[in-house]
């Protein structure tokens, strides 16, 4: 088992990959009641077309990610929930684009916790008619989402983006594409994508490291698995051109919301790992530095009443795909969109990018960081999300402080293009109360 240390944030980490390729991260944290067990497969909801290597791809419903994640947790035998329960343990889970993870949390039972995790994970129970039971539950789940404008205009701006690519549909698919689902379906999904080659482990908590990585090789040991092959995934490749500039909804909604999107290219980005959450961090703190509440940018706009307090703004990079989204509700969409725009492109003339400022927000960044360190939930949830190859999440303070102000002028340089930029609004329903939507491409 590899030992890696961490000495700036007080941190010691042990890894080691299973002989059936599972991928097990070790975090002890001495005199913490909770312990926390994350397990996750690479699979998430823009993984619909796939197969083996010099095999032909199949294409799945979209939403079948998600529809497995919750079956998973339905046994023959009952509801998983009910056996941790038991070991007053809570558990979830959660599919995202690129992820689908279940994780448990608990003061006690550990092990047993541990012991649950790893089996209900590991051992699919599907039938036609659990399946076709499922399909109403997850329905009502997407009415859900559909009845969100927040939620809508996310798609929304997705949908402008990258009309050709799987991101811009929902995770949890729609009503009619989880209508055809089948329990087979199911099965070649798992075959495919819950091979212990293309999952991770983590635990973080206040256990012994040699004890628990012992108890997970006897678990894993007692179990078979075919071999390991590799997966081929299908993603349309990506341009500037498919980006369609402006698109709006009308829902029920009291005050318009605008949305302003910017989307990266994957073969812009460096072929490094570490070299790639350089440029992400970059980007974060060239955005904090623009747009941030300290901003005169920010303080400009929001005294003008172009923007208020609903607005935020975030940059995601995760396999395959990095964008960045500004949203607001205001009563002037058009000028909140083209400030913004103005904004970001004119970025190299901008008073607010210098050396005190850099500093000032990489500090903020810093003890942001260093304050989630204290939560083992927020550990767990983002250490998969934040692995780059060998690059963690606990990379990121050497990162953030080695970062200059000609790394951040060198990322904005690649990432924003005017080509780019797209815009998307929500609006209240018109005098009749009819939804309706339309795009100018």
């Amino acid at each position: 088992m590899e030992k890696l240390e961490y000495k700036q944030i007080h941190e010691v980490l042990y890894r080691e990959v299973l002989p059936n390729g599972l991928k097990v991260f070790l975090l002890p944290k001495a005199g913490y009641h909770k312990t926390y067990g994350l397990f996750s497969t690479n699979y998430g909801s823009i993984d619909n077309k796939f197969g083996y290597e010099g095999e032909s791809l199949d294409q799945v419903p979209d939403g079948i990610a998600h529809f497995l994640e919750h079956k998973l947790f339905e046994k023959e035998e009952g509801d998983i929930f009910q056996t941790f329960s038991k070991f007053g343990a809570s558990a979830n889970a959660f599919t995202s684009f690129t992820r689908t993870s279940y994780l448990f949390s608990t003061s006690d039972y550990v092990f047993e916790s541990l012991a649950t995790l790893l089996d209900f994970v590991q051992e699919p129970y599907f039938t036609k008619e659990t399946v076709e039971k499922e399909k109403g539950i997850i329905g009502q789940e997407i009415q859900m989402y559909n009845d969100d404008a927040g939620w809508r205009q996310f798609f929304g701006i997705l949908g402008n983006m990258y009309p050709n690519h799987p991101l811009h549909v929902d995770i949890a698919g729609s009503i009619e594409s989880i209508a055809e689902i089948t329990a087979e379906d199911l099965y070649h999904c798992y075959q495919t994508f819950y091979h212990p080659s293309n999952m991770t482990l983590f635990i973080v908590g206040d256990f012994d490291p040699l004890q628990m990585i012992t108890f997970i090789k006897e678990n894993q040991a007692k179990k078979s698995f075919p071999a390991h092959r590799k997966i081929v995934r299908y993603f349309p490749e990506q341009t500037y051109e498919e980006v369609q500039p402006f698109a709006t909804i009308q829902l029920p909604v009291t005050r318009k919301k605008a949305v302003l999107g910017v989307k990266g290219l994957e073969q812009n980005l460096p072929v490094d790992a570490r070299e790639r959450v350089v440029f992400r961090t970059a980007i974060q703190l060239l955005l904090q530095l623009l747009v941030g509440s300290t901003s005169k940018a920010y303080l400009d706009l929001y005294n003008r009443g172009i923007l208020d307090d609903t607005f935020g703004f975030e940059f995601t990079m995760d396999r395959g795909f990095h964008l960045a989204d500004f949203s607001t509700d205001t009563d002037q969409p058009t000028a909140f969109c083209e400030a913004m725009t103005a904004l970001l492109l004119g970025f190299e003339e901008n008073d607010d990018l210098n050396e005190e400022n850099l500093v000032l927000v990489k500090k903020k960044m810093l003890g942001k960081y260093f304050q989630s360190l204290n939560s083992l939930e927020y550990i767990a949830n983002q250490f998969t999300q934040e692995l780059y190859e060998d690059v963690t999440l606990f990379d990121l303070p050497e990162v953030i402080q080695a970062i200059q102000l000609k790394d951040i002028f060198a990322a904005g340089k690649v990432f924003l293009k005017p080509k780019a930029f797209s815009r998307f609004y929500v609006e209240p329903l018109d005098k009749n109360g009819h939804e309706s939507s339309s795009k100018i491409v």
